[in-house]
Order: structure tokens, then sequence, then C-alpha cells
């Protein structure tokens, strides 16, 4: 995502995204973001025709992955990155309670199973074809292409 539209996106001026990634520059290691070379950048100016040569900063643009886009939330000081930073640690509780309400309901299935080990078999049968559904797919084996001896 280009800076221009991340510093639209947190409601700041770019001069003051740049300046808070370099002094939080430590918050940003290598899979969250990395500068441009000089020929990406200039390959980027001649992918788009409208650039002209002076008109943009002469610094190395930065390029964030998605997750240097919400680690800037921290570091920006905008009502809107704020709110972004909020909305981000809501989901992140709330998937924490999802989880955790899976642990539960495993749990629960565990003890009932214990208790109806001594019934029949399809009930039996059952359980497993839950525990079967709960698991992942098995990734299927392809055969080998080309002669075999």
């Amino acid at each position: 995502m280009p800076i221009a539209s991340l510093a639209g996106l947190y409601d700041v001026p770019t001069k003051q995204l740049n300046r808070q990634v370099r002094r939080n520059i430590k918050r940003f290691p290598a899979d969250f973001m990395f500068q441009l070379a000089r020929d990406e950048y200039n390959s980027l100016r001649c992918h788009f025709g409208t650039i002209k040569k002076g008109s943009h900063s002469k610094y190395l643009p930065f390029a964030f992955t998605d997750y240097g886009i919400l680690m800037l939330s921290s570091v920006l000081n905008s009502d809107r990155a704020v709110e972004m930073n909020i909305a981000i640690m809501r989901v992140f509780i709330h998937l924490k309670e999802i989880i955790s309400n899976h642990k539960e309901l495993a749990n629960r299935l565990e003890q009932l199973e214990q208790r109806m080990e001594r019934k029949d078999d399809e009930v039996q049968a059952i359980f497993q074809a839950i525990h079967d559904l709960m698991e992942p797919p098995m990734p299927k084996r392809k055969p080998k292409i080309g002669f075999h001896s």
C-alpha cells in the first residue's frame, strides 16, 4: 500500500508518518516493513506515467506488510490511529475467547465420552465421527509424475 494512502487511512500527513516510523524503527523489523531499492522505485516511476521527476520525495519510500500496517496504528498518535488500534485489540480478545470456548467444548466432549464409554458401539462411532470432523483434513498425496522403475 502506498505510504500516502496509509497516511490518509490513519489521518496523518505523510511527513509525520515517515517521521514516526524512523523514530520507532525498532518496532518495524524486516517482516513488517522494508524500504524500496532505487531500481524498484524507478520501476514504479516508469509504471505510473503520472509521476514526474522532482515532484515526489527524494527519499526512497517504505513498503509495509500487513503486520507493519497494524504496527503503524500503535506508533501514530492521531484519533483515527487510536481508534484502529483499539479495534485491533478488540478483535484479538474476541479471537482468544473463541479459542478458549473451543477448548472448553473439547473438554466437555471428552468428559461425556468417558461417561459413555460403557455404552454400545454406535455411540462410540458418533464420537469418532465428531472427533474426525474437529481435526483438519490431511492433505491428499499426489502421485509422482514420470517414469518409475
